[in-house]
C-alpha cells in the first residue's frame, strides 16, 4: 500500500515534463513552443501607438469570438488574417505526447486595426521542414522518456526497499504489542461471513463458565449446535495454573504447549480439549451431530434481548434461541500505576496478570530481571510472590511483596493466620512488606522506582499489580441489562436468568444465594458450578443455584487450603487444629485425586509475634483462647476455620484438609447454630484416622 500510494507522486517529481496549463484554444504540439509564448502573452496588454485601445481589447461587445490564424472555419477554408479577432483565450492542457492539430502560417498578413509588436510572421522560423523537426522532436521526447523511465525505476527500487523496511518495522511492533496485549489483530473465522449468523445457542466469552455450559448443554442436548465468541486468541483453559503449577519447574524457557506437571510429576495441558475437539465455525450448522465452535478474537458488542439478537464489532447480528454471557473479568490497577502506565518510559513495566499472554510477558521479563516487586496480598499476588521464590532457587533476584494489610490474604484469613502465612511466603524467599503502601512511581534508569508509605524507594526491573479484578459489564448499558451497584456484575435471579432466554454464569454474574443473600464470586470453581447450572437451565431445566463453590489457594510446598461459604476476616472466626500426618502431605493428596497440588504446613514460628502492634498481640491473646494449645503437641499443621455470622456459620476454610469439601457444604446446608464447634469439627476427622 506504501509503495502504490506515493509511485505517482514520485513520478511526477522526476518527470522531465512539467505538465501546464497554457491560454490557448486548442492542443499544441510541444516541439514549437516559441510560437505559444511570447505573442499571445502580450495581446492583452497591448496599445496603438496614439494611446487608444485596440480592437483587440475592447470588451464593449459581451460576445467574445475566440480564434487562431491557423483554425478552420465551420466550412473547411482557413480563415485569412484579416478575419481573425483575438478576444478571449481557453485554458487547454498540453499533450506532449499528441501531435499539434495546427500549421502555423506565418504569411499571414496583421491586422491595420490591431497590429502587435510581436506578429506571428515576425517570429523566428524553425529551420529546415516541419517534417525534420518533427522527426528531431519525436526522437528527442523518446530520449526524455527513457531517461525518465529509467529514474522512475531507481525511485521505485529504493521505494520498495524503504516501504520493506518500514512494514518490517510494523511487524516488529505488531510483536511486541503481541507480547504485551496479546494477539489483537488474530480472529478466526477472518471475517464475519464465516459465523454462523443463526445458532440455537450462543455463548458469549471463551473461559471457564462457558465450556462447562456447552458440556451441560451437551448432556442434555446431545446434538446441540453451541457458538462461542471469545475475545482471546486461545481455545478454553484453565487459569488457576497460570499462577500455580506452571511456575514450578527448572526450566527457563516457556512450557512447551502450555503444558505443566503437577506435584505427582504428571503432567497436564492448560487446555481444557484439543483444537481438533472443535468444529469450524462455518460448518457448524451443517454438523448433523451438533458440536461446539469457537470465533476467536471477536466482540460481542450489544444484544437487542427483544429480538434475540447479539451484534459484532462490525455490526453484524447473530440470532439465538438462548444465550450465556461468560464474560469474566478484567485486572483493576491502582491509581498511581494508572498514572504512571501513560508514561512511555513505565507502561512497559508495569504489568497486570489475567490470561495466557500475561503469564508469557512476565515469565520472560522475570528471567531477565534482577528485582521484581508484587503488589497487592490478595489470592493472586500472594501465589505469584511464592512462584517467583521457587522459580529463583539459587536467589539470585530481590522479589518484594508490597500490601497495606496486616499479613498476606488479610482480608480471607484470621489475622494470627495471616501473619503465619506472611512468614511463610517469607520463607520462600520473598520479602514481605506488610501495611505499606505505593504513593508514587517514576521511571529511573530504565527502571521503577516505587516511593513508598514509609518514606522509603524500592527500585526494580517491573512491577505485577495484583489488587483485584472487576466484571465485565461493556454489554449492559446498550442492551438494558442491570448491573448491581454494590458488588458489579449483572444482576440474575436465583436460575442465573438476567432476562428471558438469557443467561449470566462465572466472575460477571449477580446472582441470588437463597441461604446467602446476593453474591458475586470470581473463583474458578464457581465458574464451573455456575457454567453448568446456567447450560442446564438453557436446555429446560429450572434449577436454582443451591450447590456452594469453593475456592482454593495454594504458596508452594508448604500452605494450601480449600474455602468455601462467605470468608471475611472481619467475620467472627473459630479454628480447630490438628497435627499433621503422613496423609495430609501434598504428593498423597494428588496420588489419591489427580488433582493440583496440595501443600504441607509447619507450626506458627514464635518470631510472627514481632510483627504485632501492643493492641494487635492482646487481641492475638483472646483469639488464641480458641486455638489448641501447641505446648501439648498440637500445631497448625492442619485445621478448619468457621466463619459466623449470628452465630450461624457461613463460610469454612480447610487448612491442609482435603477431600472434605461435602462436610462443609453440608455445614453450611443445615444453618444451624453451634454450641461446640469442636464437635463439628471432628466431622472432618481432623484428629484421627476415618
Amino acid at each position: 500500500m506504501f509503495r502504490a500510494r506515493n509511485l505517482f507522486s514520485v513520478i511526477k517529481i522526476i518527470s522531465p515534463w512539467n505538465v501546464s496549463h497554457v491560454l490557448v484554444t486548442q492542443e499544441i504540439n510541444i516541439a514549437r513552443p516559441l510560437l505559444l509564448y511570447s505573442p499571445l502573452t502580450q495581446l492583452r496588454n497591448h496599445y496603438s501607438t496614439d494611446g487608444s485601445q485596440k480592437v483587440c481589447d475592447n470588451d464593449e461587445n459581451p460576445s467574445r469570438q475566440t480564434s487562431h490564424p491557423t483554425l478552420k472555419n465551420s466550412s473547411g477554408s482557413r480563415p485569412t488574417h484579416e478575419n481573425v479577432k483575438l478576444k478571449e483565450w481557453t485554458p487547454v492542457e498540453i499533450n506532449p505526447f499528441k501531435a499539434s492539430p495546427y500549421s502555423i502560417n506565418p504569411k499571414a498578413s496583421s491586422n491595420e486595426k490591431c497590429t502587435p509588436s510581436s506578429s506571428l510572421g515576425q517570429l523566428p522560423h524553425p529551420q529546415g521542414s516541419s517534417q525534420d523537426n518533427e522527426k528531431k522532436n519525436n526522437q528527442k521526447k523518446k530520449r526524455m522518456l527513457l531517461f525518465g523511465l529509467l529514474v522512475a525505476s531507481a525511485s521505485l527500487g529504493a521505494l520498495y526497499y524503504v516501504g520493506m523496511g518500514r512494514e518490517s518495522d510494523k511487524q516488529k511492533t505488531s510483536k511486541k504489542k503481541s507480547k504485551k496485549g496479546g494477539a489483537v489483530d488474530f480472529k478466526d473465522p477472518r471475517t464475519s461471513k464465516d459465523i454462523p449468523k443463526n445458532v440455537p445457542y450462543l455463548l458469549i466469552g471463551g473461559g471457564t463458565a462457558s465450556f462447562t455450559a456447552f458440556r451441560a448443554i451437551k448432556s442434555s442436548d446431545p446434538t446441540a449446535k453451541v457458538l462461542i465468541v471469545s475475545n482471546e486468541p486461545y481455545y478454553p483453559y484453565m487459569r488457576p495454573p497460570l499462577s500455580k503449577e506452571i511456575w514450578f519447574n527448572d526450566e527457563l524457557t516457556l512450557p512447551t504447549n502450555l503444558t505443566f506437571k503437577q506435584w505427582n510429576g504428571s503432567e497436564r495441558s492448560l487446555f481444557y480439549e484439543p483444537e481438533d475437539f472443535y468444529i469450524n465455525c462455518k460448518d457448524l450448522m451443517n454438523s448433523e451431530n451438533g458440536g461446539v465452535a469457537i470465533a476467536r478474537g471477536w466482540t460481542i458488542t450489544h444484544l437487542d434481548v427483544t429480538e434475540k439478537l447479539a451484534f459484532l464489532e462490525d455490526g453484524e447480528p447473530i440470532k439465538y434461541d438462548k444465550c450465556l454471557i461468560a464474560t469474566g473479568a478484567t485486572p483493576k490497577i491502582s491509581p498511581v500505576f494508572e498514572v504512571a502506565s501513560a508514561d512511555e518510559a513505565l507502561k512497559n513495566h508495569i504489568k497486570l496478570y489475567r490470561n495466557i499472554d500475561d503469564f508469557k510477558d512476565v515469565f520472560e521479563s522475570f528471567n531477565g530481571s534482577k528485582s521484581v516487586a508484587v503488589v497487592g496480598g490478595g489470592f493472586l499476588g500472594s501465589e505469584l510472590a511464592c512462584a517467583f521464590g521457587r522459580k529463583d532457587h539459587k536467589r539470585n533476584k530481590k522479589i518484594y511483596q508490597i500490601f497495606k494489610e496486616t499479613g498476606n490474604m488479610g482480608k480471607i484469613l484470621p489475622e494470627y493466620l495471616s501473619l503465619w502465612t506472611s512468614d511463610k511466603v517469607r520463607a520462600e524467599g520473598v520479602q514481605v512488606l506488610p501495611k505499606t503502601e505505593i504513593i508514587d512511581v517514576k521511571s529511573k534508569n530504565k527502571k521503577v522506582e516505587l516511593t513508598l508509605s514509609s518514606g522509603k524507594t524500592l527500585t526494580v526491573d517491573f512491577v505485577v499489580v495484583t489488587v483485584g479484578v472487576e466484571p465485565n459489564t461493556e454489554l449492559a448499558q446498550k442492551s438494558d441489562l442491570e448491573v448491581d451497584p454494590d458488588l458489579g456484575g449483572y444482576i440474575v435471579n436465583t436460575e442465573l436468568q438476567a432476562r428471558t432466554d438469557l443467561y449470566v454464569a462465572g466472575d460477571c454474574a449477580c446472582f441470588y444465594d437463597p441461604r446467602l443473600g446476593r453474591r458475586r464470586i470470581e473463583h474458578h470453581d464457581h465458574a464451573v458450578v455456575s457454567g453448568r447450572l446456567a447450560g442446564e437451565n438453557m436446555t429446560g431445566s429450572r434449577h436454582p443455584y443451591w450447590h456452594q463453590s469453593m475456592f482454593w489457594s495454594d504458596l508452594g510446598p508448604e500452605v494450601g487450603y480449600e474455602a468455601i461459604g462467605i470468608v471475611d476476616s472481619s467475620l467472627p472466626t473459630v479454628g480447630v487444629f490438628a497435627k499433621q500426618t503422613d496423609k495430609d502431605t501434598p504428593q498423597a493428596i494428588v496420588d489419591q485425586t489427580g488433582e493440583s497440588d496440595r501443600s504441607k504446613t509447619e507450626q506458627l514460628p514464635e518470631e510472627c509475634e514481632k510483627y504485632l502492634s501492643e493492641e494487635e498481640k492482646e487481641k492475638l491473646k483472646e483469639t488464641k483462647k480458641l486455638l489448641p494449645n501447641p505446648d501439648n503437641g498440637e500445631d497448625y499443621g492442619k485445621g478448619v476455620i468457621f466463619y459466623l455470622r449470628n452465630d450461624v456459620v457461613v463460610g469454612i476454610v480447610l487448612w491442609n484438609v482435603f477431600n472434605r469439601m461435602s462436610i462443609a457444604r453440608q455445614v453450611l446446608k443445615d444453618q444451624k447454630r453451634y454450641d461446640d464447634l469442636n464437635e463439628v469439627a471432628k466431622l472432618f476427622n481432623i484428629h484421627g484416622e476415618e
